[in-house]
């Protein structure tokens, strides 16, 4: 019974109700001057019809009362728990008092601003719960002292013999009128505390309400700045793909350039060649990549005029023709289930799988003494798969050991897709081997990256340990 009525109460909602501000302890003030002036009024009314003509103590001891009673509604919210307890005894004590001033409308209407303030405002639940308990436990002892032991029977009893009242209906009229007079207490504190909990509870909505659409904010901030810093991550991942692919082209065929301008200035112009193509489109890339991080400009990067599209699996033949020199023959091949099935991959897919083939042809060139390289792209609808595959016949060169992002790039790519990455020795024979599958939907599985892929992701690898 106790937990109910703790529970109705709010008692272990572990929300506490803020303290009023200036703006509604100025209303209060207002509101109590107002009540003041309406009690007055009707208090002097009543004077002027003989109704308190046997009130004790006088005018003074009736305005002394009023006064402290207007005094409660000017710090109702300041001091809801106290008002509501001081309320409710004062109404009582009123009551025994000056029953005529207290039974007038203002005055009643006073009380139960009160005791509503008590319950909206209250923010120590619990002992709301013992003020309220203790009103009403003094109003029951007040309903025993009058009837059960005081003279409030003989009176009404007085009354209705001089008034020769019969029984007309189901109840005495004795009985009728204490009945009458405990339903009108009923509902007037009935009404008092219930309209005042709706008022807590609704402000306990609002402010639940309220930190939800906080959380909301934090939450969608918080998304944004990942998106933001993941579009870093992409775009840096680009750049650094673009820029290794580039420059490790042109520093191959700058050098074979050196070798053979002498003997064969055929061979030299061609690799000369081969590095400016590599420099535009190098060039070209990065303005496209670097264009996405401008906002707010007129200019075509922003607006996308004049940028080249993403590569895709179309464009492996001339990445495989660029990256292919002297001193290594690079091959290609495009493996389908289903003619066209290259065609038909999300151009995400198609995307981070050219940037993986460029990225290990990278690492061909720069740490790797083969002689040969060999591209495999492998595509499986009925699967929902694609397979890359970068084998090449060398060992590690000597003081090449690079900074291992090439592979971190490769591995985020892939595990950002739902793939994995496989990077190692080749078995059976000299060489290195990077396998990359990916599914064809390009969405990561419900379970996560799989354990392949964790697995290998701290896997020794040719460009990370070196010779």
């Amino acid at each position: 019974m106790i937990e109910a009525v703790e529970r109705w109460f709010g008692v272990d909602e572990g929300w506490r109700r803020p303290t009023p501000g200036p703006q509604e302890r100025r209303a209060d003030l207002w509101w109590a001057l107002l009540a003041l002036v309406v009690i007055a009024i009707g208090e002097e009314l009543t004077r002027s019809v003989g109704m308190l003509e046997e009130e004790r103590g006088g005018a003074w001891a009736q305005y002394a009362g009023i006064l402290s009673l207007v005094a409660m509604v000017a710090v109702r919210r300041r001091f809801p728990v106290a008002v509501a307890l001081l309320g409710g005894t004062h109404m009582i004590v009123m009551s025994l008092v000056m029953p005529a001033t207290m039974s007038q409308l203002p005055v009643q209407m006073t009380y139960f601003l009160l005791i509503f303030s008590g319950m909206a405002w209250a923010r120590n639940r619990r002992a709301l719960v013992l003020a309220i308990g203790v009103v009403l436990v003094q109003l029951v002892l007040l309903f025993a002292w009058s009837y059960a032991l005081g003279s409030g029977l003989d009176e009404i009893r007085s009354n209705l013999g001089e008034r020769d009242v019969e029984q007309v209906g189901p109840i005495p009229p004795l009985v009728a009128i204490v009945l009458f007079s405990v339903l009108g207490n009923v509902i007037f504190f009935g009404f008092a505390i219930g309209l005042g909990q709706v008022a807590w509870r609704g402000a306990l909505r609002q402010a639940q309400v309220q930190d939800q659409a906080r959380t909301i904010r934090e939450q969608t901030a918080q998304l944004t700045d990942q998106a933001v810093v993941a579009e870093r991550l992409r775009i840096a991942r680009e750049l650094h793909d673009v820029v290794a692919h580039h420059v490790s082209v042109m520093g191959v065929q700058a050098a074979a350039a050196r070798r053979v301008m002498e003997r064969d200035p055929a061979a030299a112009r061609t690799a000369l060649g081969a590095i400016e193509q590599a420099s535009r489109d190098g060039v070209g890339q990065m303005r496209d990549l670097l264009g996405t991080l401008r906002t707010g400009e007129d200019t075509e990067s922003t607006t996308g005029a004049g940028r080249a599209p993403q590569p895709t699996l179309a464009a492996l033949p001339a990445l495989v023709e660029q990256a292919t020199t002297p001193t290594c023959a690079v091959t290609a091949e495009v493996v389908e289930s289903v003619p066209g099935a290259a065609g038909r991959v999300p151009p995400p897919v198609q995307l981070t799988a050219y940037r993986i083939v460029q990225e290990a042809l990278a690492n061909v060139r720069r740490h790797s003494t083969a002689r040969h390289a060999r591209v495999a792209v492998r595509v499986d609808e009925a699967a929902g798969t694609i397979e890359v595959e970068v084998v090449d016949d060398g060992s590690p060169r000597p003081g090449t050991s690079g900074t291992g992002l090439g592979l971190r790039g490769m591995r985020e790519r892939a595990q950002h897709l739902g793939g994995g990455v496989e990077v190692g020795r080749r078995q059976g024979g000299p060489g290195w081997r990077v396998r990359v599958w990916l599914p064809l939907d390009g969405h990561r599985p419900a379970g996560g990256t799989d354990a392949a892929t964790e697995a290998t992701a701290a896997a020794p690898t040719r460009e990370s340990v070196g010779p």
